[in-house]
Formats: C-alpha cells, sequence, structure tokens
C-alpha cells in the first residue's frame, strides 16, 4: 500500500533533480525548508521528528541536498519529507509538504470498525507498522 500525504503523493516518486525544483522554489519564495522523518506515517501524525533545524534564507537548494542526502544516509527506512513553511503575517503556516523517501515496503492500514448507539458507526485507521517498537518498524519486513 503506498502512503499518499502531502504534495505529489498519487505521482510517482520525486527524482533529485524534481526535488531540488520544488527546494529552489520554497527558497525563492522566501519560505523556510524544514526535513522531517517518521516510521508511522499515520494521517494524523502530523508532528514527525526534525532533521536538525528548519533552514532560513538560503540562496540555492544545494545545502538542503545535503541535508537529506545525511538524513537518508541516517533514516533511509523511513519517510522522509521536505515542508515549507512561510512566515509572512496573516499566513504563519505551511505552503507545501512532500514525501521524499519511502520504506521499501510500505505495510499500510487496516480499518476498524465500531458500531456505536444507536445505527452509528465509527471507523479509525490502524497503522501495521505500529505493531512495531520504534525504530524497529521497517526492518525485516
Amino acid at each position: 500500500m503506498r502512503i499518499t500525504q502531502g504534495c505529489f503523493s498519487f505521482l510517482p516518486d520525486l527524482t533529485d533533480a524534481q526535488i531540488t525544483a520544488q527546494v529552489q522554489y520554497c527558497l525563492d519564495k522566501g519560505w523556510a525548508v524544514n526535513i522531517e522523518f517518521t516510521d508511522d506515517p499515520h494521517p494524523r501524525n502530523t508532528y514527525w521528528e526534525m532533521w536538525g533545524l528548519p533552514m532560513f534564507d538560503l540562496p540555492d537548494a544545494a545545502g538542503i541536498m545535503k541535508e537529506l542526502a545525511d538524513c537518508r544516509r541516517t533514516y533511509g527506512d523511513r519517510y522522509i519529507r521536505i515542508t515549507g513553511f512561510d512566515s509572512n503575517h496573516g499566513w504563519e503556516s505551511l505552503h507545501i509538504s512532500f514525501i521524499v523517501n519511502r520504506p521499501k515496503e510500505e505495510p499500510g492500514f487496516r480499518l476498524n470498525r465500531q458500531e456505536a448507539a444507536g445505527r452509528n458507526i465509527r471507523y479509525t485507521t490502524h497503522s501495521y507498522a505500529t505493531d512495531r517498537p520504534d525504530g524497529e518498524r521497517y526492518q525485516g519486513t
């Protein structure tokens, strides 16, 4: 099951040249660029671990691509995403977020159904990845 979160998630994985172009677009707009990683890609897990600090005021994408390469060397078996944060008054939020690295196998999610009072039915999702301990979720799958 392919996780589809953020921009470009229904497209084939971006090449490094395409990632560089997107990062440069963010920098040209004056946005802070951040690299984040996780082994729990649940859609409600919006707080991924940060790789270093957000990068402000960089002239070109080369520095961010170097940091991305370092993050891939360390956490290549996890999801890695890049975000572009606009700090302009009145916006102060993410403009862009996209996945730039995935584990070799993505276990996906299970849909849990629960009957509630009356004729109500509640659904929740459970990530198969979380059945294993943190840090071991994609080893040996």
